[in-house]
């Protein structure tokens, strides 16, 4: 499945940041399937930041310190626009027959 869309992933800006501040040291991120995160000398470092999941935001989101963050989301969603992402993804999506030819999203020409 083309998720990107021939868009290597290395363009795409989607990455964690922790601010080292307001980290309180829980380890919640490092339940990251992933393995983007490592700790190394008590605290968690972003190590593999391409492997993280385009739209993922769960370690943000479970963070007890709220000390991770993302890019904006709208900043995401503008490269997906601009590089037609999303309508090379539903073409191979009807190609695969997952969905149907006859139905378009809302916004879609």
């Amino acid at each position: 499945m083309p998720w990107f869309a021939g868009v290597s992933r290395s363009e795409i800006n989607w990455n964690p940041t922790i601010d080292e501040e307001k980290c309180v040291r829980c380890g919640m991120c490092m339940n990251c399937g992933k393995k983007v995160f490592e700790w190394r000398d008590g605290r968690p470092v972003v190590v593999n930041p391409t492997a993280c999941v385009v739209g993922c935001s769960t370690c943000a989101n479970l963070c007890l310190g709220n000390a991770i963050t993302f890019p904006p989301l709208a900043d995401l969603r503008a490269l997906y626009r601009e590089r037609k992402v999303w309508n090379a993804v539903r073409r191979t999506l009807i190609e695969e027959g997952i969905l149907p030819a006859h139905e378009r999203p809302d916004g879609e020409k």
